[in-house]
């Protein structure tokens, strides 16, 4: 994964609306929460919860699908963990010319 898409995708987790909803698509699983269940949670109007998926949607960390009326939003999880191992890649190797003395 790249430094530019890892950074615009922990852009837009950084806000916390938007991390908010994040957090608890996960928290509802594969299948999602449709957004007016999203929107009851959060307790914010329609469309400033529209800005923010779509925000979240365009970093490629949820996605959307309509089932009949409703429109599903689903956390993907792959994207998550490529930030999750960008961070993590070189944990623990040590900094060459930066060690205490």
């Amino acid at each position: 994964m790249n430094l530019e898409l890892t950074a615009k995708r922990l852009s837009e987790m950084g806000h916390p609306l938007r991390l908010r909803a994040l957090r608890l698509l996960i928290k509802a699983g594969p299948r999602g929460l449709p957004v007016n269940k999203v929107q009851a949670h959060l307790g914010i109007p329609q469309s400033t919860l529209s800005h923010h998926l779509a925000r979240l949607k365009a970093a490629g960390l949820i996605s959307q699908e309509r089932e009949g009326p409703r429109l599903y939003c689903r956390p993907q999880y792959q994207a998550l963990r490529q930030v999750l191992d960008f961070l993590l890649q070189d944990c623990c190797a040590g900094v060459s010319g930066l060690e205490e003395e």
